[in-house]
């Protein structure tokens, strides 16, 4: 893995993708890594690190942090 500090399309790829398994998303698919721009990194990146903190998500959670990725979207 490479440093999440440095702001690169890559890194956005590796935390996105991490984010879809860890929340099991059914609709994976729907969220491809290259839909994330590189301008959103810092957003992106804080919410990695709040889905690599924890263990399980409750539906609410899943859905919130859903909902917090599609906003940043291109």
């Amino acid at each position: 893995m490479s440093d999440l500090q440095l702001p690169t399309q890559e890194n956005v790829e590796y935390m996105i993708e991490t984010i879809k398994t860890k929340l099991r998303m059914a609709s994976g698919a729907a969220m491809q890594a290259s839909n994330f721009s590189i301008e959103r990194y810092e957003d992106i990146k804080d919410l990695y690190d709040h889905v690599a903190s924890k263990d399980k998500f409750s539906i609410s959670e899943v859905e919130a942090l859903v909902s917090e990725l599609g906003k940043l979207r291109k």
